[in-house]
């Protein structure tokens, strides 16, 4: 072994020394750079562990969404199609009742105008009548050539009747 170390120049003490150097900067580096580098890189792993579970449950809790939305979109619109049935049913109920006040109403005024037409036509009548009796007299008077009282009237009346 002596040959080594000579052939080598190897020097035991500088071993030792580079050894135990060696084994200071080691401990150095791990303890204040490996030791404090894992842990960060064990941290990080964590977490993206944690963020890839956490973005599995998104992804459930998304098409789990997805589905009740479509869920919910389905009922609404049945929920509308029924509204719909029962608007337009409501309607037609609507428009047949107003149809029905509408003839009622009419009815009432074709019944208020008949009542008016036969207002105007006993009106109308009696002031024929009138004017049919003031003729007679007029008529009488130029035959009689005389100016007829009441009394006259009334017995002319009563021939006229009896003829």
């Amino acid at each position: 072994m002596e040959n080594l170390i000579e052939t080598f120049h190897i020097d035991i003490k500088l071993l030792i020394a580079q050894v135990v150097n060696f084994a200071i900067v080691f401990s150095v580096l791990y303890f204040f750079a490996l030791k404090p580098l894992i842990k960060v890189m064990g941290d990080r792993t964590k977490k993206i562990e944690k963020s890839i579970k956490d973005a599995r449950k998104i992804e459930e809790k998304l098409s789990q969404t997805d589905e009740e939305y479509h869920k919910a979109i389905s009922q609404a619109k049945k929920e509308a199609n029924i509204i719909m049935e029962k608007a337009s049913i409501a309607a037609e109920e609507k428009g047949k009742q107003q149809i029905v006040k509408a003839k009622e109403e009419i009815g009432r005024i074709i019944n208020h105008e008949k009542e008016q037409m036969q207002i105007e036509k006993a009106k109308t009548l009696k002031e024929i009548k009138k004017e049919v009796a003031d003729l007679v007299v007029v008529s009488l008077e130029k035959i009689l050539e005389e100016k007829v009282d009441s009394k006259k009237d009334g017995e002319l009346i009563r021939r006229m009747v009896k003829r």
